[in-house]
């Protein structure tokens, strides 16, 4: 007979865990980095311009009681991804939750799109993610718990316009978060993805700043505005707690209503 679970109250506390979160340095790294925090979370921070003292993200997670410690990362360069999984390790012991938010975006029209920026933003958004996972989360598998929680997009179902790239990697995130899923379900480790909507981030910056474009995003959300990055923070505890065990493979869209519309 299964044990019981424990009290609601208990289910999204992280006291204790240990976080990983990348692209943590601002928008929506930073939100999610915090909530785990505020949850209870100690929070290992990465991102490619991370300040070595001081950063904001930094001040969110010390201000909730809770220790930070931030690594400068280049996730467009493989061996460096692998070489910061195992620093983590080393430096700081087994990680409890892995934040896949690491990410980059290039507008272009597909017929002009650049093998360059193609390769880039794949190697971001997608490859280095995976990266990552195995990594970490082959020390999960042998632990026998463990959170994946990445970020995907609502470009994960949709095409969008001049971002082939992006829509690739996002697409392939939603099929590795299932991917993945499927062989460590069953060794106690939940995998996972968040597809934020329309978020006003740096990402996005081209789309609000346009005010037709935004206005005409605005209208079809049903809920009538754009997100904001602390939107995302109760899934991402609610996936990276012991409220979301018997949760795999599921990517979870938070837009607003937008997919629903």
């Amino acid at each position: 007979m299964p044990s019981l679970p424990p009290a609601v109250s208990q289910l999204f506390d992280l006291s204790g865990c240990r976080a990983v979160v990348t692209g943590c340095r601002r928008g929506i790294g930073l939100a999610m980095a915090e909530a785990l925090a505020e949850a209870g979370a100690d929070i290992v921070g990465a991102s490619a311009r991370l300040e070595a003292h001081g950063s904001d993200v930094e001040h969110a997670v010390t201000r909730h009681g809770r220790a930070f410690s931030g690594y400068r990362v280049d996730f467009a360069d493989r061996q460096a991804v692998a070489r910061f999984a195992e620093d983590v390790e080393r430096d700081h012991g087994p990680v409890d939750i892995l934040v896949n938010n690491a990410g980059t975006i290039a507008r272009h029209p597909a017929a002009e799109y650049p093998d360059e920026a193609w390769d880039h933003v794949v190697q971001v958004d997608l490859n280095s993610q995976f990266v990552l996972s195995r990594e970490l989360g082959r020390r999960m598998v042998e632990r026998g718990r463990g959170k994946i929680v990445f970020t995907a997009s609502l470009l994960s179902f949709q095409g969008g316009v001049f971002v082939p790239a992006y829509a690739a990697a996002k697409s392939g995130i939603a099929g590795l978060t299932k991917a993945l899923a499927n062989e460590w379900a069953a060794s106690g480790v939940s995998v996972n993805a968040i597809a934020p909507g329309y978020i006003v981030t740096d990402n996005t910056k081209a789309l609000y700043e346009d005010a037709d474009r935004s206005t005409a995003i605005s209208d079809r959300i049903p809920a009538g505005r754009w997100g904001r990055p602390q939107d995302l923070a109760g899934a991402t505890v609610f996936l990276a707690s012991r409220a979301s065990d018997y949760v795999h493979g599921v990517v979870l869209p938070v837009d607003g209503g937008w997919l629903g519309r």
